[in-house]
């Protein structure tokens, strides 16, 4: 036979076996996805006497994790409007759980729980409640909280001060912000009293640097016989926040207090951060993406990249050639949100013409 002939018959099996491969391809990957959200360490106990129903605890493990996902995805002032959900609405939105670990010991019952609540169910729910959902994105802050004793015209920074001693002796098991206390420098302290009278207008630019992050968080903290007052200027990169709080009938040197008060404080910076990550989850945006289909490892690295964006709501296969996949992916967020996601994935995208092309 002819070297024509060879070449025609291995083209031949070589176009079959590659429209094979992605046929078995198509028909694993057209299934919807739905990312879901996943709440480990529940911890729940009970004693044991005879009214025990297991199945019981187990629902208040169920409750319990709930209120965790949403103190998780929702600002505070959004709390209040979810207390009254019934727990068959939670059990409608649970895909599945799991008991890590359950032991008695002096006649209690000690149970450890996973639970995974449904993507899209989850952001139906907070949609009809009008509730935006802000996205999961942790970040560590420099803080610096500065007392400005107005009793005895005094500035504490390190020393004697205790939002500085405390602030991070607690930390909530769902907080966003991971916070970063300078240490305790004479240059700096020399740098902000030399600055006292100006300290609203100050940018600390010189006492930020030094630990390289862009996001910090300046509090100065009015102290006076009747009330205090914190004037809190939050950077995010370049952008700069203020936020005003007062508080009456509070002593610092007080443990309840002070707890009170880094609470208030630092629930206030978590609302600012998850107001800036807020997405209208309502908004379902349809995206055509072509992804080259040459190289396999790329595309189920690209497959698995989407299956980790929590606002994929789902994508699928729309169809394909020999060059390339074609995704539809249905996003709850805007262009712009995808398209910096997708950056911060290392995917650049031309989005030029109706079909998208990962470059």
């Amino acid at each position: 036979m002819s070297l024509k002939f060879y070449m025609h018959y291995f083209k031949g099996l070589y176009i079959f076996f590659s429209i094979l491969a992605l046929t078995i391809f198509f028909f694993s990957t057209e299934k919807v996805r739905a990312k879901s959200f996943d709440i480990n360490n529940i911890e729940i106990s009970k004693p044991f006497e005879n009214n025990f129903d297991k199945n019981k605890v187990i629902d208040l493990g169920f409750k319990k994790a709930f209120f965790e996902l949403i103190h998780t995805v929702t600002k505070s002032s959004d709390h209040k409007k979810l207390e009254l959900i019934q727990l068959n609405e939670i059990k409608s939105m649970i895909e599945t759980f799991s008991i890590q670990e359950e032991k008695f010991i002096n006649q209690v019952y000690y149970v450890n729980l996973g639970v995974s609540f449904n993507k899209k169910k989850i952001f139906s729910y907070l949609e009809k409640k009008n509730i935006f959902y802000s996205q999961i994105i942790k970040e560590k802050f420099l803080y610096i909280p500065i007392i400005i004793d107005e009793n005895i015209d005094d500035l504490i920074i390190f020393s004697n001060n205790p939002i500085y001693d405390n602030w991070n002796k607690n930390v909530k098991k769902n907080a966003l912000i991971n916070y970063l206390l300078p240490t305790e420098d004479l240059e700096d302290f020399n740098l902000i009293k030399k600055n006292l009278d100006n300290l609203e207008n100050y940018n600390f630019s010189e006492v930020t640097e030094k630990y390289f992050l862009d996001k910090y968080i300046i509090s100065l903290i009015f102290k006076s016989k009747k009330e205090i007052r914190v004037l809190s200027k939050i950077y995010n990169e370049e952008k700069e926040i203020i936020r005003n709080n007062s508080f009456k009938n509070i002593n610092l040197n007080n443990e309840k207090d002070l707890n009170f008060f880094i609470n208030k404080m630092k629930n206030s910076f978590e609302d600012t951060w998850k107001k800036l990550n807020e997405i209208n989850t309502s908004i379902k945006l349809p995206i055509i993406i072509k992804f080259q289909n040459k190289d396999l490892k790329k595309t189920t690295n690209f497959e698995r990249v989407l299956d980790d964006i929590e606002l994929v709501n789902d994508y699928s296969i729309k169809k394909f050639d020999n060059e390339f996949i074609f995704y539809e992916i249905i996003f709850s967020g805007t262009v712009q949100n995808f398209i910096g996601i997708m950056k911060n994935k290392n995917y650049k995208l031309n989005t030029q013409k109706k079909v998208w092309t990962v470059e």
